[in-house]
């Protein structure tokens, strides 16, 4: 007999059936996380022909690393591909989130991976291929799996180059973020964790990666935010420095993006002249009581309304496609802050939605996964159905507005789509994304 669960996924896919099906699973994978079954107990010689879990920024799991008893974040594959099974899934891109407790279980079988669903077969599923540079290190001894991991099934190399976020304490960080804690948990587990990556760590590992891999068509220049200086510089120039260096080795070899706060418009000009082409300054929360109350930091630093204005006038100089804040989508019904119901959560990110999309700009989201050592701690997540509606209004608006996938996350469309943390990618009509890859 189906379990509760998966009676309860069929009347989602009843309700909202103009969604993907695989969507809905999805969703409700980055929700609840993944447990790893006896996956690898019959393939020790299989260990390392996948990629595995490289932590690039935040932890991502709904456990810490101390609570897990099999060393699961040592094991873990970086994404998921669903495909197959009773429904025939068409391949979908789910980013793992480790959570041993999850009625979601990655398994295997004579035929191969599995998905599980309280102990029944929900589909089968792919783990991405090891890029070829994987297992490489630079000439100092780091792996490059540390300098220059990549996601999105080998699309995007990410470049954290700042692992620490100057946003200290429940005064000021992100309450739904764990950037910090993640780098304490993993150096306290002993893995390599670079504070500051050298601008010559970063090339190094560019080199290696042009020179063997054909997948990748994108990097992002990330890291946290710095509120007074870093190795003696503002954000702005921290961050243009590696910009510059990469887009005058590498010129034109990939999409360049960059997350970063919001910045004035002279810093941009910056970013724009030396190569970059994606600006994403990071929104969070659209209501106002929320983006103070949650993102207390970006709030006394910079402000909401500034943030805005800031993001606004970024459209000036990259063009509003290539201006991409992000949304975390859920933590507008966090306790203890958020909203209480789902109806009052999709009306208030469908009004920054509305306002964002009518100046041409494309928001994207994250799936928010509660994360135990952020602020807002180990909590249940916003339901599944608030997930699903803030899709559907995605779409429809981006329909309305007439506007195209948002440029360097690959092609749109279920089956076609490489996005893992959330589905946008996945309901979008597949197209030729408009911001074609030139190397």
């Amino acid at each position: 007999m189906s379990s509760d669960r998966l009676r309860y996924l069929e009347q989602c896919r009843q309700q909202f059936d103009d969604l993907p099906p695989e969507v809905i699973v999805k969703e409700d994978m980055l929700r609840l996380g993944v447990s790893l079954g006896n996956t690898w107990e019959s393939a020790s010689n299989e260990a390392d022909n996948y990629q595995k879990k490289s932590y690039f920024i935040f932890s991502f799991d709904r456990t810490p690393i101390r609570e897990m008893a099999e060393s699961e974040n040592l094991r873990a594959p970086e994404e998921i591909a669903l495909i197959g099974g009773p429904q025939n899934f068409r391949r979908t891109i789910v980013s793992v989130r480790l959570n041993p407790t999850s009625p979601y279980q990655l398994n295997k079988d004579e035929s191969g991976y599995l998905i599980k669903l309280d102990g029944e077969v929900l589909c089968r599923a792919k783990l991405p291929p090891k890029p070829s540079y994987y297992g490489r290190s630079l000439a100092g001894g780091k792996p490059i799996t540390e300098i220059a991991p990549c996601i999105e099934w080998g699309y995007l190399i990410y470049l954290t180059v700042f692992r620490r976020c100057q946003y200290i304490g429940g005064d000021q960080e992100c309450r739904f973020c764990d950037i910090n804690a993640n780098f304490d948990q993993q150096r306290d587990a002993g893995l390599p964790y670079t504070t500051v990556k050298s601008v010559d760590e970063i090339l190094d590992a560019l080199e290696i990666i042009a020179a063997s891999d054909h997948r990748s068509q994108a990097y992002t220049l990330t890291g946290g935010s710095v509120t007074s200086t870093l190795r003696g510089k503002t954000e702005a120039d921290f961050y243009l420095e590696y910009a510059e260096a990469i887009e005058k080795r590498f010129p034109h070899k990939w999409i360049g993006k960059i997350v970063v706060q919001a910045l004035p418009t002279e810093d941009l000009i910056k970013f724009r002249d030396a190569g970059i082409r994606i600006y994403h300054p990071n929104y969070e929360v659209w209501d106002k009581r929320l983006f103070e109350l949650l993102c207390p930091g970006k709030n006394q630093y910079i402000g909401r309304q500034l943030w805005i204005d800031r993001i606004l006038d970024a459209a000036k100089v990259f063009g509003p496609s290539c201006v991409i804040p992000n949304f975390v989508a859920g933590i507008e019904m966090s306790r203890p802050y958020g909203f209480e119901t789902v109806e009052e959560a999709i009306r208030s990110t469908a009004e920054g939605l509305d306002f964002f999309m009518s100046h041409g700009i494309t928001p994207r989201f994250t799936t928010w996964c509660p994360e135990p050592l952020s602020n807002l701690g180990s909590q249940e997540p916003a339901p599944l159905e608030y997930h699903l509606s803030l899709l559907q209004i995605y779409r429809d608006t981006m329909q309305r507005h007439r506007l195209s996938s948002p440029p360097g996350y690959g092609p749109p469309g279920i089956g076609n789509a490489i996005f893992s943390v959330s589905s946008f990618m996945d309901v979008l009509p597949p197209a030729t994304e408009s911001l074609v890859h030139s190397a």
